[in-house]
């Protein structure tokens, strides 16, 4: 693991734009991409920047069960709003949260991204090490799949409804061995309440207990993180 400790989600987002740059501008094809707060001013230096996404293709790792695309809280409405709208791309694929043969769509989505290998995936982490909705005790060889959220989870997303109750109880998730087959990782971390998740991620054994642990045993994953979430590592891993 690369590590990449930044005064603020700000300096954060221009280090991973400049990997992402780097990376497409050497060829990537295939971005994988996240939601959530953490990656919003990643997107936006997308947006003011002079790349071009035209011939590329995007995979969201998750979608909602039960929200349209034109929902304001579903992924793709957010993706759309943060990037596609500004920099569209040859293809778009997120999960059908309103399908109605949910195995169908799990199938589906393996099959997209067998067929688009993944060049760069990009992570966000939840407090308790899950990445995307893949919740503690998610195995490792999992790929697409159904998640029912932890309340943990549908608390976190609370904030972006006008009601708890308003918080879907599932989601389609890529899963973990599918996260793990992407080239390069890119994963943002920001704000002291990520920090426990930070530390035990790098520094903690690799258990299923803590998703993102997995993560040490790819070949090239960069964390970028700032000093908040970052303040709880061995100084090591700071060198």
């Amino acid at each position: 693991m690369k590590i990449i400790v930044t005064k603020d989600k700000i300096t954060g987002a221009a280090k991973a734009f400049e990997i992402f740059s780097r990376e497409i501008k050497a060829g990537a094809k295939v971005l994988g991409l996240a939601t959530g707060s953490s990656p919003i001013e990643l997107y936006q230096d997308m947006v003011n920047s002079d790349l071009n996404f035209s011939n590329l293709t995007s995979i969201n790792l998750d979608e909602y069960v039960g929200l349209s695309p034109q929902n304001k809280q579903s992924y793709w409405y957010f993706m759309n709003e943060h990037l596609f709208k500004a920099k569209p791309f040859k293809h778009s694929y997120l999960p059908d949260g309103q399908t109605n043969n949910i195995a169908a769509e799990v199938a589906h989505y393996n099959q997209i991204i067998k067929e688009n290998p993944i060049d760069i995936q990009l992570l966000g982490i939840g407090r308790n090490g899950h990445i995307a909705f893949n919740e503690p005790g998610t195995s490792f060889d999992s790929t697409t799949h159904e998640v029912k959220l932890t309340q943990s989870t549908i608390e976190a997303n609370a904030r972006f409804f006008d009601n708890i109750d308003d918080v879907p109880k599932s989601a389609i998730c890529m899963g973990i061995a599918s996260i793990m087959s992407a080239k390069k990782i890119v994963l943002l971390a920001y704000g002291e309440k990520k920090r426990w998740a930070i530390k035990n991620m790098i520094e903690g054994p690799i258990t299923e207990e803590m998703p993102a642990s997995i993560l040490q045993k790819h070949p090239d994953v960069t964390i970028i993180c700032d000093e908040a979430a970052a303040q709880d590592l061995d100084k090591k891993y700071l060198a």
